[in-house]
């Protein structure tokens, strides 16, 4: 706001304002007869005025420094206004009606004199004599940040009131924006709204700067009047009414903040008491801070003041409001940019080191410092990469518009705004991801203990502000910058992409023995209760296995793999999973129902603890990976479940390949090879047993060659080409999870109807290779009766147990090619191949 001084003004006198003698002479006298009619008719009113205005025509032009409105200014600031303050306080008030009275009966042009000194009172905030408070004002209970309204209390002229009252509405917005620069400037505000209120108050100089040279022309010009004054300050009255309108919206927005302060005071005294005692775990701490912080219990969210990104967002929505207007457009562009100033700041320090100094909370990324890279190697949730660093706003890449969650406000009550830094500004809705993902990267590399190093142009020497195009171009290049330092320490310096082939290699059991020799080592270990299993002798063996085994790049990493015994067992575990809405409760992968009677939730703990009881260490047999941060956030624990998901599902089947196989080399003895001629109906038991013990080998290799080389080769081998040309570092962790999901989904783990037939089909073909020695036995005293010649009586015992297992495996196995077929045709089409495996294994006619 540039001050518009008389001379300064176009098309005004041509005449600089030093004035001839003549001309002097006349002003002064003016004025001179003037005041001395004030000050007879004050003394007529009150006996108490004091101070005479001398009126010689000698001593004309001299001003007497007695007289109570020029009293001398004692400080080194000669400021007329100032010392128009004490005169005023100093000054014995009348009684209302008598000066009334009196304003009533001047001439038009003493009234104007008048009327003129109190504007220039109320234009500073002050109440003058003849313009006064409006009646029903009152400082104690009136909103200050509302302004104060004054009112002409005298009769005057009424075109002289017309112009009177366009001018006093600037002294309620000088009141009301001065209120609101000394409430604003608390430290509870933040950083952003004392930027807005120091641009604020520089405009406010311009306004001072204005009043001081309309008094200086209100004192030595006699032709200066009451049009002349609106002539100057009607392009201000506009400004004013634009700042106190963007006033009164950020006054209004934050419905209860006088509490604020002792609130948050009273909060920090309770964490220092709490962390003092040793109070509750990081996690809890971090709930009941959210809570505290964010408001979360209903209305406590309006208790956030508004601060951070809500001020900005204010200041940009009634810019675009009122584009049409330039002197709003302008000022409210000025004001954007100085309130962005501490916010742009902030942002340049966390986009290229990946720090964030955000004391008042108003940057849209915030920081859950409970959480440390340490709790990657114990949590399921990756709580270190997914909620470390988070988006106030609690939206996602993806769920964008997932805001009302844990640890997000709710939003304002009236605008349906989020409050304070949860809200996001217009101008950086679209910028927010990137803004995270950059500071993001550079913080993985700063815990790695790397120097953060930026190549591109340095922020300090860019003009960088919140309507300007370079900063999103800065905000592109930091985050180009980041990605490509983090893709750099991950592929190339921690070696991410050989680690990944040994997880293949160990987890996949492609194109390795280890696991054969650990089987064989370990096979009286395994056959012991899961409970007992001595998991010091299991990792001496696996140790051993993999010495043995281990060549090349594979070496390098061996000592990462760990042995692990789960509590439950897979196919249960997975259809508890797919069937009830869960979450991983801990490193057991217990699952934790929605919903549900404690009696029925007791029943299915004590099934579990029953089936826990009857579990066999080969089938709670899993592998483990350890690898330390920074991979840790690609080999993380929840990508670590799904590869030990896939190793016991490979393993189950080639444990029941192995027991069919051993019971296909029984059968070559000699007890299923001699000829029984004079015993046809044993004969055909025979060969009834052999025929079903095949199918059952080839459904078991069938599917473990469907998924080992229609499912997991595939998808490694486009795995592999997906991270030669990945480009960011999201992009590499969404590959990854996204090769384990279609590995778990194209294995037929994540339909609990194909799990749950395709678990009774392969816990039939396990359950028939247990009865290896007892079919053995039966074929023994089969051969024995037919020698004897006398009859076989166990014969129909025997065809009634080999028939349960041939109903059994059939209705299965039907029931299983129905469910491929259909889901092959419908939902999963890499199904088919399997489809066309499933038919070649014939039916006996």
């Amino acid at each position: 706001m540039d001050p518009y001084t008389p001379r300064a003004r176009p098309g005004g006198r041509k005449k600089n304002l030093t004035l001839s003698a003549k001309e002097y002479t006349k002003i002064t006298g003016t004025i001179a007869s003037v005041r001395r009619n004030r000050q007879v008719l004050h003394d007529d009113i009150d006996e108490g005025f004091d101070g005479r205005l001398n009126s010689s025509h000698e001593n004309r032009g001299r001003i007497d420094h007695n007289e109570p409105s020029f009293i001398a200014e004692t400080s080194f600031v000669r400021a007329p206004l100032n010392s128009r303050v004490g005169a005023n306080t100093s000054l014995p008030k009348s009684k209302g009606k008598a000066r009334e009275d009196v304003l009533g009966t001047l001439p038009v042009d003493i009234q104007e004199a008048l009327i003129l000194e109190d504007i220039l009172y109320v234009l500073m905030g002050i109440e003058g004599t003849h313009i006064t408070y409006h009646p029903e004002y009152s400082p104690e209970d009136d909103d200050p940040l509302q302004g104060i309204r004054f009112v002409v209390s005298s009769p005057l002229d009424s075109s002289l009131r017309d112009l009177t009252e366009r001018i006093l509405p600037l002294g309620t917005y000088y009141t009301a924006i001065s209120s609101f620069i000394e409430s604003r400037s608390h430290l509870d505000f933040g950083l952003v709204n004392h930027a807005l209120c120091a641009a604020i108050r520089d405009m406010l100089k311009d306004y001072q700067t204005l009043l001081s040279q309309l008094e200086h022309a209100y004192n030595t010009s006699s032709t200066f009047t009451l049009q002349k004054l609106w002539f100057y300050v009607h392009p201000t009255v506009h400004t004013l009414s634009l700042i106190y309108q963007l006033v009164l919206e950020l006054a209004t927005a934050d419905d209860s903040s006088a509490d604020l302060t002792s609130s948050s005071s009273e909060d920090d005294e309770d964490d220092a008491r709490n962390e003092a005692l040793g109070l509750g775990g990081a996690k809890l701490k971090a709930v009941l801070s959210e809570i505290n912080k964010n408001g979360l219990n209903g209305a406590e969210g309006s208790n956030i003041v508004v601060k951070g990104g809500e001020v900005l967002a204010i200041i940009y929505e009634r810019m675009q409001n009122m584009s049409g207007d330039p002197t709003a457009h302008k000022l409210y562009s000025t004001l954007l940019k100085s309130a962005g100033v501490p916010y742009v700041s902030m942002l340049k320090m966390w986009t290229t080191t990946g720090r964030l100094v955000d004391p008042c909370d108003e940057l849209c990324v915030k920081e859950s410092k409970f959480i440390s890279k340490g709790i990657l190697e114990v949590d399921y949730t990756d709580e270190y990469w997914e909620r470390r660093y988070t988006l106030r706003d609690g939206s996602t890449l993806a769920a964008p518009s997932k805001r009302h969650q844990a640890g997000v406000p709710p939003p304002r009550t009236v605008t349906g705004r989020l409050p304070g830094g949860a809200c996001i500004p217009p101008l950086l809705e679209g910028w927010k991801h990137k803004i995270l993902l950059a500071g993001k990267y550079l913080n993985v590399i700063r815990e790695c203990g790397i120097e953060v190093q930026t190549n591109h142009r340095q922020a300090d020497d860019e003009d960088l502000s919140m309507d300007n195009e370079k900063l999103y171009n800065f905000i592109e290049e930091a985050y180009t910058h980041a990605n490509r330092t983090l893709l750099q320490l991950l592929l190339k310096d921690q070696q991410l992409i050989p680690r990944l082939r040994s997880l293949k290699r160990y987890f996949f059991l492609s194109q390795s023995s280890f696991l054969t020799h650990l089987l064989d080592l370990s096979h009286t270990e395994l056959k012991k209760p899961a409970k007992s299993v001595s998991m010091v002798k299991l990792q001496s063996l696996l140790d051993l296995a993999l010495n043995t085994d281990s060549q090349g790049e594979d070496a390098l990493f061996r000592e990462d793999v760990k042995i692990s015994i789960s509590s439950t067992g897979l196919y249960d575990w997975l259809l508890k999973v797919i069937s009830v809405s869960g979450v991983i409760g801990g490193e057991d992968g217990d699952i934790v129902p929605d919903s549900g009677s404690h009696e029925d939730s007791k029943k299915e703990r004590d099934k579990d603890r029953d089936d826990r009881k009857q579990l066999q260490g080969i089938d709670a047999l899993a592998l483990d990976y350890s690898v330390k941060f920074p991979l840790s956030l690609v080999i993380s624990r929840k990508t670590i479940l799904r590869y030990q998901l896939l190793f016991r599902f490979l393993l189950h089947l080639k444990q029941v390949e192995q027991s069919l196989t051993s019971m296909w080399i029984e059968h070559k003895g000699i007890i299923w090879r001699r000829s029984a001629s004079n015993h046809p109906e044993f004969e055909q038991w025979r060969l009834r047993v052999a025929l079903l013990r095949a199918r059952m080998l080839s459904f078991v290799q069938q599917i473990l060659a469907f998924t080992t080389f229609e499912v997991l080769e595939p998808n490694w081998r486009n795995l592999e080409a997906k991270l030669t040309k990945v480009t960011t570092v999201d992009q590499l962790l969404r590959d990854h999870v996204d090769f384990l999901d279609t590995c778990l989904k194209e294995c037929m783990l994540t339909s609990s109807k194909l799990l749950r037939v395709y678990s009774r089909l392969i816990v039939t073909c396990s359950t028939f290779a247990l009865y290896t020695a007892s079919f053995s036995k039966s074929a023994t005293q089969g051969l024995a009766a037919a020698d004897m010649g006398d009859g076989d009586t166990a014969m129909a015992k025997r065809w009634e147990f080999l028939r349960k297992f041939e109903t059994n495996f059939n209705h299965w196995f039907k029931h299983h090619h129905d469910c491929v077929q259909y889901y092959a045709s419908s939902e999963n089409v890499s199904l088919l191949p399997l489809v066309v495996r499933l038919s070649s294994i014939k039916s006996p006619s």
